[in-house]
């Protein structure tokens, strides 16, 4: 008997409950192949297990799901990017597919609404939840590249920032980054002085605002 192939999937969630509940719901017409609870943990597993599709949350800790996202798109062009997130804007859901998704579901969307994400990404085709509308995502995607202001600062600083945010100390951040504390210091002089930033409060309130923090 013909085995049919089951497309590999990674899934990214901080929420345990959800990324097993989306597994128990996947599972029957896609292999899953493994759950990571956070952006670093998703960048290790995409490199080792190379999943054809990644169905990610956007705030996640550690690094960010658009950020995690660019990462897998550089390093595997062919994998698709389904975004599954409680983020109803649709600056956000623009600037997913601007990056390179090809699904962006709401979490409050019905269960059949991800299998159907999942399979028009794996065609090569885009979905987006109907909970946000279309036309406003179209216009701001014919409108141009994301803000000027985002672009003043590099992805590494993009990373380092979010764990700022989050509260990590320079040291903390050494290690998870695989960088020496004082390059740390030297990316957050930097960002604060490219941003405009004077307070690590207002670095607080900017990571919320560009939803790189939930």
């Amino acid at each position: 008997m013909e085995h049919r192939h089951r497309a590999r999937l990674l899934i990214a969630d901080d929420h345990t409950l959800l990324a097993e509940a989306c597994k128990s719901l996947l599972e029957p017409e896609f292999e899953v192949v493994g759950i990571a609870d956070n952006g670093r943990t998703l960048l290790r597993l995409a490199c080792e297990l190379k999943p054809e599709v990644v169905v990610l949350d956007i705030a996640m800790p550690q690094l960010n799901g658009l950020d995690a996202g660019d990462q897998i798109r550089r390093l595997f062009p062919a994998t698709k990017l389904v975004y599954l997130t409680m983020n109803m804007s649709p600056e956000v859901a623009a600037e997913a597919f601007r990056r390179g998704a090809s699904g962006y579901i709401v979490k409050s969307s019905a269960a059949e609404e991800l299998v159907r994400a999942i399979r028009r990404a794996l065609k090569s085709e885009s979905y987006l939840s109907p909970l946000i509308t279309k036309e406003t995502v179209e216009f701001l995607l014919r409108s141009g590249d994301s803000s000027a202001e985002e672009k003043r600062i590099t992805r590494r600083q993009s990373e380092v920032l979010q764990l700022l945010a989050e509260g990590m100390s320079m040291k903390e951040i050494a290690g998870v980054l695989n960088l020496k504390p004082g390059t740390v210091a030297f990316h957050k002089y930097r960002i604060m002085e490219s941003l405009g930033l004077k307070t690590n409060a207002e670095l607080l309130q900017y990571a919320i605002k560009h939803h790189l923090i939930g």
